[in-house]
């Protein structure tokens, strides 16, 4: 049997195809060479920036790879501070005696989002643990900026709600992306408007008032993957936003493809331990401040302690996933090998995801592992699997739920630390209860 990796075309325009990979001995997993990361004024280190927070001026470093800056991005100040750890501030309110400076700093950000300067005022227009995390992870995405927010789908609802101000209320999208996402689209709980397509229909589906292209790659479920360059050339001045939460920024940047948004459910990845939920755009800082103004008006705010988790989470993300990784790729070998199993998903950019269809009943591979969590969710240390058609994806209609691959026999496993060994061992036993269909 083979591992099945779903791609457009070179191009990004032609049809959904299929690519046959046969099984080959054990891989061994390595991440893609990634550019170090250069910042000028605005986005961060430059040979001459203060970064203590205090006046005092230190070189940095020209550039710095992404490993280096998933564990100092965000930190640059606290040695100065003498502070080896991030605080955590809770506070909610900030005093001051200065209530005339307070009211023009207010009408300063109502009128362009920009972060207020000086100390904080309110927890909702912003908060200096939740910054940090926000400074790391438009470091590493490659970005002007971030904002956080207190789920992914608060975050994407603050994207559409951004462009619908705008008399921006189309959006054109490429199917599948996660379930809830799909539904927020379709049911236009926002006022917005989608229309699916192929990649290769997107320029044509374009209109005066698209606001919005959104695509996911690699895709949740399938795992399909696209050539976002492509497609963000056929979105022409329309912003291509683009879900990063499977691959993270270890793996891709979309931003260095073109896209204008990048997507996180920080839940996942970002986190990668299960217990924190938050959402994350990294963008430029023109989109950065409209978002800033929506989050503050509806709230979605995300708690400093969360903010606080995913500054440590960020630190050993390239670390989890790559070894994550390794194991993933090693377990699609040994899947697409067992004549139980009818097709295995496993992209080409690599990374902890695989989807795998069985020959018989999915839900009894659900019901018979002991090891792996059967839960909804993916990207923590331990692995997870789920029925996409019962879960994840159950609120998108049936139909449209074929048409974009994720079949009623489709099963979707987040790979996660443990030894492979062990894994596979759970695994093997699971699929041992399916009854060939």
């Amino acid at each position: 049997m083979k591992i099945h990796r779903i791609e457009y075309d070179g191009i990004g325009h032609g049809a959904n195809v299929t690519r046959d990979v046969a099984p080959e001995p054990r891989p061994v997993f390595r991440l893609p060479p990634m550019d170090s990361v250069v910042y000028d004024k605005q986005g961060a280190l430059g040979a001459q920036d203060d970064l203590s927070g205090g006046g005092r001026v230190f070189a940095a470093a020209p550039s710095r790879a992404l490993a280096t800056e998933a564990v100092h991005a965000g930190r640059e100040d606290l040695a100065a501070l003498g502070l080896h750890a991030a605080p955590i501030d809770l506070s909610t309110t900030y005093p001051s005696y200065d209530s005339r400076g307070e009211a023009a700093r207010i009408d300063a950000f109502a009128a362009d989002g920009a972060e207020p300067e000086g100390p904080p005022v309110y927890a909702r227009l912003g908060n200096p643990t939740v910054a940090r995390f926000e400074t790391a992870l438009a470091r590493l995405e490659g970005t002007e900026s971030a904002v956080a927010f207190a789920s992914g789908m608060a975050a994407l609802s603050a994207v559409l709600l951004v462009r619908n101000a705008m008399g921006l209320r189309h959006v054109v999208a490429v199917r599948p992306l996660y379930g809830c996402s799909d539904h927020l689209l379709t049911a236009g709980l926002l006022g917005t408007e989608v229309t699916w397509v192929d990649p290769a229909g997107i320029a044509d589906a374009l209109r005066p008032d698209t606001g919005l292209v959104m695509v996911e790659s690699p895709a949740n479920p399938t795992l399909a993957e696209l050539d976002l360059r492509a497609i963000a050339h056929s979105c022409g001045s329309v912003p291509l936003l683009a879900d990063n939460t499977f691959a993270t920024p270890v793996l891709q940047r979309p931003a260095e493809h073109g896209a204008r948004l990048v997507l996180h459910s920080a839940t996942k990845y970002l986190g990668g331990h299960g217990d924190v939920m938050a959402g994350v755009v990294a963008c430029d800082e023109e989109l950065a401040r409209k978002l800033r103004q929506v989050r503050f008006a509806t709230g979605g705010v995300l708690h400093p302690l969360a903010g606080y988790l995913l500054l440590r989470g960020l630190s050993t993300l390239p670390v989890r996933v790559r070894a994550a990784s390794a194991n993933a790729a090693e377990l699609a070998r040994r899947l697409a090998a067992d004549p139980r199993v009818a097709r295995v998903h496993y992209p080409r950019i690599g990374g902890a995801m695989i989807a795998f269809e069985v020959h018989g009943d999915p839900h009894e591979v659900i019901a018979g592992v002991r090891l792996v969590t059967p839960a909804v969710s993916l990207g923590s240390v331990d692995s997870l699997i789920q029925h996409p058609a019962s879960i994840s994806h159950r609120i998108v209609p049936s139909a449209d739920r074929q048409d974009a691959g994720v079949s009623d026999r489709l099963l979707r496993l987040s790979v996660g630390l443990e030894d492979v060994d062990d894994l596979w061992a759970d695994l093997e036993a699971a699929l041992g209860f399916t009854s060939r269909g």
